[in-house]
């Protein structure tokens, strides 16, 4: 599918769509936690939708109810078939796989696209400490385990993802895990244990953090009887970073539907915008992003990665070289992000250097009309997408439909604020 984005003054209100980090942690919980659990403003992202075809073949009943949300019943870890697909979600097979280990089954657990290229091999050396029986393609997908698991002392390396340590985390949890600590070692992207410490919380377990270098279960918790629960999924900062950059490019943009007091760490786009030095009100319920001349920032993305591509198109049109540190958190993604920003963006006549761990980003010239390429990553062709509202000419996205992937309502939503889209 080719979007074709033209130049454009966007304004009005928009409600910003389910965060996939809050659904699909809420997904496992419910799954884990047994009892009925329902689901309140749930995502339809292609990342929820395989999140709730996991626990599905885990064992859990979803009914769809008249006001949109969803009931999800469950009696625990109990697969009814022998093969898991986490679609191409980083999180779900990082988060699922220990969760399915659960299980004294035999389990495949695979994935589509890019996930089978992302390494795996972290479940090859921890599973085992586990009693986890495990075989991976060679440190890819798709991976064959055997469990149950069994809470244990670990070390682990917490570098390449927080999203390990996550399902590591609910499993252990799950499993009754006593005077049982879970050691890290260089533990990134630490607001997103927050959110999944919230959601456990939430659910009934208890975890100490010490001061994110250890977690520690100082006594089981236990579930005796099915409980009944009401889980809000919180408005999702990662995509709704996209609308308040396109407020500071082409507003004003009013989001709504955002918890300022989130433990997201997308929410860190705040701090961005306002060191751009763009108009920014920002109310318990809204925020409204409108444009001014605006200057280069300096800003550390190494817990945030996954604002990079919104990081970009800000600083695109920001008078001076913006210095974004963080970039070997990018290599694992959909894409490699700092290669596919510096591609897609020098077709837009923005020069981006990649130094080290450093990306600079020469902004405040004229950003150009192109046909540009996804690479299949929904969070380049969104940023592209924002890119094109002050450009000089039309930008034309291809593989624009990767944004289903996290954000399948990106392209309406920025129709609804008057932006012109053509898809």
């Amino acid at each position: 599918m080719i979007a074709g984005i033209q130049p454009s003054r966007v304004t009005g209100n928009i409600v910003a769509a389910a965060s996939k980090s809050s659904m699909q942690r809420a997904c496992a919980a419910a799954l884990l936690a047994k009892g009925q659990t329902t689901l309140i403003n749930p995502g339809n992202s292609n990342d929820d939708l395989a999140a709730l075809d996991v626990i599905q073949k885990l064992g859990a009943t979803i009914s769809k109810l008249e006001n949109g949300n969803l009931l999800i019943t469950s009696n625990g870890v109990q697969p009814i078939s022998n093969e898991i697909n986490c679609g191409e979600s980083g999180l779900g097979i990082r988060m699922f796989t220990p969760i399915a280990a659960l299980s004294s089954y035999p389990l495949t657990l695979n994935g589509t696209g890019s996930l089978l290229t992302r390494p795996m091999d972290f479940f090859d050396s921890i599973l085992p400490k586990l009693s986890v029986q495990t075989k991976s393609n060679n440190g890819k997908l798709p991976l064959n385990i055997q469990g149950p698991l069994q809470p244990a002392n670990i070390v682990v390396d917490g570098s390449l993802s927080s999203q390990f340590l996550t399902g590591l985390l609910m499993s252990f949890a799950a499993a009754g895990a006593n005077k049982i600590t879970i050691s890290v070692n260089d533990l990134k992207s630490k607001p997103y244990i927050d959110l999944t410490l919230q959601v456990m919380k939430y659910f009934g377990w208890e975890v100490e953090n010490k001061n994110y270098e250890a977690f520690s279960f100082t006594q089981p918790t236990t579930n005796p009887q099915p409980a009944t629960r009401n889980y809000i999924v919180e408005g999702d900062w990662s995509g709704a970073a996209f609308l308040l950059v396109a407020g500071a490019i082409s507003g004003p943009v009013t989001v709504k539907g955002l918890d300022i007091e989130s433990t997201q760490a997308d929410k860190a786009i705040l701090q961005a915008l306002m060191d751009s030095g763009c108009n920014i009100s920002v109310h318990t319920n809204e925020i409204t992003v409108s444009r001014l001349p605006m200057k280069a920032f300096h800003f550390n993305a190494t817990d945030c990665p996954d604002l990079f591509p919104p990081l970009v198109a800000l600083a695109s049109y920001c008078n001076g070289t913006t210095v974004i540190e963080g970039v070997n958190r990018l290599t694992h993604k959909e894409s490699n992000r700092s290669l596919t920003l510096q591609q897609e963006f020098a077709k837009l006549g923005v020069e981006i250097l990649l130094q080290d761990d450093l990306m600079m980003v020469k902004g405040g010239g004229e950003i150009k009309g192109a046909k540009v390429h996804s690479h299949h990553d929904h969070r380049i062709a969104m940023a592209c997408a924002v890119a094109a509202l002050g450009a000089k000419e039309e930008v034309l996205i291809e593989e624009a439909e990767a944004i289903n992937k996290s954000y399948p309502d990106f392209y309406s939503h920025l129709k609804q604020l008057g932006a012109l889209v053509n898809v």
